[in-house]
């Protein structure tokens, strides 16, 4: 029985949008919340930028975007995605022509800016390379570059023009027969993205791509994307997401499971419950908490840890753990397995102890899974 079955105000009920693909992932529908960053990398350096793929699938994307603003950047993505492990999303702005290079380079995706990729011949030409090469397209309306009419009609960005923006768009693309594409509708202003997006989620039924756009570095950016973002996926609004922060693309993913697992919504690797420290604390939890986040960055099997500094709420959250660690008194504390009482340990032995316990329980784990998908 799951927990949501049990305590109903756990459930987040998700906005019904049709499903589409990009390259072999799934995107809307009942599909898994998929997440997503970007290469910041010089496309042309492509060794470079294949490594930067890795390392952001290693820390658990499902899809990586790609800008390719001139021809040699199109050029160069053939090999990238011939090398890339995940689907490629091609990020395209002003040159119509990029998009249709991109999808010839084998793009899962193609990104298209409505205020700046150019009048309805231009987005045909780019329907048409799509469908010839089997690319999905994201329309990507962002607030800092609203087409001029809409400016000039509502005076400012809003959520009424960029919803306005998308739908526009949606048009264009469904008239041409296309269907296969997703939508999003980016600001840096939390209030304004998620109105936007509010309005645009009970407007179409296309897979909603969802991102602050331009949130900042990596403290401020993360917080602002976990307001945003968290509304927004708690009303059941998204399929996709990227985080976007002036920092490391593997910081996004890591911000970006981060919000789906707080919500429930996504699970993937070993979700650490500890407190702040303070005066009662047995050990130093900070220093502790910060070295066990590294030891078990290559555990993907989900599961949970906590590890609390005394007895005060230790014993509590370790009922709810796979594995636990409270700390208690005269250098040692109490480990807990599967909610329970197991053995005392001396500080000093605890961090390569519990590494020890959680890649034993995410093996048993892993095994269970495997048991069970084969019966």
């Amino acid at each position: 029985m799951s927990l949501n079955h049990v305590r109903p105000w756990r459930n987040i009920y998700r906005r019904k949008s049709r499903q589409i693909h990009v390259g072999n992932v799934p995107v809307g529908g009942d599909a898994p919340i998929t997440v997503q960053t970007m290469t910041n990398t010089d496309t042309t350096d492509v060794k470079a930028t294949i490594e930067q793929v890795q390392s952001a699938v290693d820390a658990g994307a499902d899809i990586v975007r790609i800008s390719t603003p001139d021809a040699a950047s199109t050029a160069a993505l053939k090999e990238i995605v011939r090398e890339s492990p995940v689907p490629i999303v091609a990020d395209i702005h002003f040159h119509y022509k990029r998009a249709i290079e991109a999808a010839e380079a084998g793009a899962a995706c193609l990104r298209i800016n409505p205020g700046n990729i150019g009048d309805e011949s231009r987005v045909k030409e780019v329907i048409k390379a799509a469908k010839d090469h089997g690319c999905s397209i994201r329309i990507g309306v962002n607030a800092g570059s609203l087409e001029k009419h809409l400016l000039d009609k509502y005076a400012e960005p809003c959520p009424e023009a960029m919803v306005e923006s998308g739908l526009d768009h949606i048009k264009i693309l469904e008239d041409n027969d296309f269907h296969e594409f997703k939508i999003s509708c980016k600001a840096s202003d939390v209030f304004l993205a998620a109105a936007a997006y509010q309005s645009l989620a009970e407007a179409t039924d296309a897979p909603i791509h969802l991102g602050i756009t331009e949130a900042g570095g990596l403290v401020s950016g993360t917080i602002k994307s976990a307001i945003g973002l968290g509304n927004l996926l708690w009303m059941g609004i998204g399929d996709t997401i990227r985080v976007s922060l002036s920092a490391d693309p593997v910081e996004e993913v890591k911000v970006g499971y981060e919000i789906l697992k707080s919500l429930g919504l996504r699970h993937r690797g070993v979700n650490i419950i500890s407190c702040p420290s303070c005066a009662r604390q047995g050990f130093d939890v900070i220093k502790t908490v910060e070295t066990l986040e590294k030891r078990l960055e290559h555990i993907k099997t989900p599961m949970s840890l906590s590890i609390i500094g005394c007895v005060v709420n230790g014993p509590g959250e370790a009922l709810m753990t796979d594995v636990g660690f409270t700390g208690g008194g005269a250098g040692s504390g109490m480990v807990y397995l599967a909610g329970k009482q197991s053995h005392k340990l001396s500080n000093e032995q605890m961090v390569d102890h519990i590494v020890e316990q959680v890649e034993k329980k995410a093996a048993e784990l892993d095994a269970a899974e495997a048991v069970e998908a084969a019966e």
